[in-house]
């Protein structure tokens, strides 16, 4: 019963939100659609009860517009379209939703595996809720043999089909980031530890491209220039959250990022090939040229 209230409930959520605006009329038309209906319409009364609730677990608020002919719409519904954990689950749910009642679909559709979150991730977020200090042994790609020590679990980052975990080492008090595919071991102690309010995970990331956080190198201006339909992805989908685009021309855009530009931004401007030209700085400019004039004796 539980389960299927919480399906009812990301089902509306997701409803309302995808329609901006909806009348209770129009939102039982689609729920009859749903095979969770049962070909039964939600009492007015069943709808409101939901509406309290979702505020409740989701802190999502659904209102209601009187003068719009009563359509109901989710407030601030611009803080869902930034991403976040709320965001993310409730897509999750929203999709898998909708594969449950569509079985004849499940083979359409694919995912991408992460293979790192199956086995530590649901215990690292227990220890996050819980305060929990955790014994890791963990051998990193660089590092002849595991080794064990203590940290506190901060928070948890999923990149490039790998989760991370944040973690503050007991022994030396340093934040450090862990992927948790080299992780041999993990246990939960029966010590706690105080979390820092001071640490907000969304700034520690800030300007980081993805999962490397190293402050030798400042934050700075990189501008590149991308070369045929290729700007058009990076318009769509932006390489980090400092993108702007500053300039446009037939063939090409030159976009601008303000962030560390560490050994995973390279990487990345490395994989587009000779699409992407780094106009600024000087320095990345050079390197990056270095690394073209060793791969093209490669293939000498």
């Amino acid at each position: 019963m539980a389960k299927d209230l919480f399906n009812r409930y990301i089902w509306l959520v997701d409803t309302i939100y995808r329609a901006g605006r909806i009348t209770f009329e129009e939102i039982n038309v689609r729920w009859l659609r749903s095979e969770m209906s049962g070909g039964e319409y939600i009492p007015l009364r069943t709808f409101h009860n939901h509406r309290k609730a979702i505020e409740d677990m989701f802190d999502i608020n659904i209102e209601c517009d009187k003068r719009d002919g009563y359509r109901y719409f989710i407030e601030n519904a611009e803080d869902m379209e930034k991403g976040g954990v709320r965001s993310w689950l409730l897509n999750t749910f929203a999709v898998n939703n909708l594969i449950n009642e569509s079985h004849h679909l499940k083979r359409r559709i694919l995912f991408e595996d992460i293979p790192s979150g199956r086995k530590y991730l649901t215990p690292i977020i227990e220890a996050m809720r819980d305060n929990a200090v955790m014994e890791m042994t963990y051998q990193s790609f660089w590092s002849p043999a595991p080794h064990s020590f203590e940290v506190e679990p901060y928070c948890v980052k999923v990149f490039r089909q790998r989760w991370y975990v944040v973690a503050r080492r007991v022994n030396d008090g340093k934040l450090r980031i862990y992927s948790l595919d080299r992780i041999c071991d993990l246990r939960e102690t029966d010590r706690k530890f105080v979390y820092a309010k001071d640490f907000d995970p969304q700034k520690y990331f800030e300007a980081s491209f993805g999962i490397i956080v190293d402050e030798d190198y400042g934050v700075e201006k990189v501008k590149v220039k991308v070369y045929g339909g290729q700007y058009k992805y990076l318009r769509a989908l932006p390489l980090h959250a400092s993108q702007r685009e500053v300039e446009t021309e037939d063939g090409y855009a030159v976009f601008e990022y303000r962030l560390r530009p560490t050994y995973d931004f390279r990487q990345e401007l490395l994989s587009h090939g000779s699409d992407v030209e780094v106009l600024e700085p000087q320095w990345l400019r050079e390197e990056m040229r270095q690394i073209v004039e060793r791969m093209r004796e490669y293939y000498e």
